[in-house]
């Protein structure tokens, strides 16, 4: 009797529907690879397994940018293991910690872009395609001088687009700056004119519930203010919500029950909370706490089995396969 297979017993259209339902970890235990949840070496010195050499700056569509100090940074995906390791010597000497990581859905591309100063002060902006495998140089396409300096550090992605925010708002006109990831080009959006009759500092960006949203402490009502913005590009959508007593609140998800999770840092540890923005009511995670850890970035990671653009591969890898 003929063995029958799944696709003879449920319709496709079903065995999708399932598959769509099932964690990508499970679902990357019934890969044939068997090294497939194994940690791949970046380089001949460093590997993944070692946390305390890289810093997380971003995630998106289920990789992860990572940073090796003076030295390279890293697409890495946690769940297959595939990898890219990129250098940035070019610009070691400026690199400010400016960065930003994104999808170009058009091209199939995941691009890492990085900000910089060189030593006369003048502003670039450097784009590294991984199809391409080579840095681009938008420094022409820069709508003007922005002092990168006083910019905060993980850029946005979201709708297509990187987006930044200075860490301190000095003015609210043209605040928030953007680069579509397609295009190639450069924009830039007001935050609410509220914001320039207070005093604003570290500030962000944040996905919440699917929309833009701008955070940052107030130091004249002492509390964490976030503004969403429900409509893209929608300047009167903007909508406020207030943290309160928290001064220094991170936002990084938006439930569908209002409820607001995010963190907050201390002198000596990093305590994340859950706030009902319907109650009002704060509520720290008792046994959720990091001692002695400040992270600008906060990545908030979707697993994904999505491999890197076709063709391209890390040099290590090449070189493993030529020599099997």
């Amino acid at each position: 009797m003929k063995k029958k297979s799944i696709h003879d017993i449920l319709p496709l259209e079903l065995i999708h529907r399932i598959f769509l339902r099932v964690p990508a970890k499970h679902l990357a235990r019934l890969s044939n690879n068997n090294d497939a949840l194994q940690v791949r070496k970046v380089s001949p010195s460093f590997t993944l397994e070692s946390p305390p050499h890289f810093e997380v700056l971003g995630s998106c569509r289920g990789f992860v940018l990572l940073h090796q100090p003076e030295r390279f940074l890293v697409v890495w995906n946690p769940l297959t293991g595939s990898s890219k390791l990129i250098s940035y010597s070019h610009i070691a000497s400026g690199f400010k910690h400016k960065y930003g990581f994104g999808y170009d859905a058009s091209q199939d591309d995941y691009l890492a872009v990085v900000p910089w100063q060189d030593k006369h002060g003048q502003d670039h902006f450097d784009c590294f395609s991984l199809r391409a495998n080579s840095w681009i140089d938008f420094k022409d396409a820069l709508p003007k001088p922005l002092g990168f300096n006083n910019w905060h550090s993980p850029g946005l992605f979201f709708n297509g687009a990187i987006h930044w925010v200075p860490s301190i708002l000095n003015d609210y006109r043209d605040a928030i700056l953007i680069f579509d990831l397609k295009e190639r080009t450069f924009s830039m959006i007001s935050v609410p004119e509220k914001l320039g009759r207070s005093s604003c500092i570290y500030s962000g960006l944040a996905l919440l519930g699917g929309c833009l949203a701008l955070y940052y402490r107030n130091i004249d009502s002492y509390k964490t203010e976030i503004w969403v913005m429900k409509e893209y590009k929608v300047h009167s959508s903007w909508t406020l919500y207030q943290i309160s007593p928290t001064y220094d609140f991170r936002p990084l998800y938006l439930s569908i029950a209002m409820d607001l999770i995010g963190k907050r840092h201390t002198y000596d540890k990093s305590e994340f909370y859950i706030y009902n923005l319907r109650e009002e009511r704060l509520q720290r995670f008792k046994y959720l706490c990091f001692p002695g850890a400040f992270f600008e970035a906060d990545a908030v990671y979707t697993e994904s089995l999505l491999p890197l653009p076709s063709g391209i591969k890390d040099k290590d890898e090449k070189e493993e396969e030529k020599g099997m």
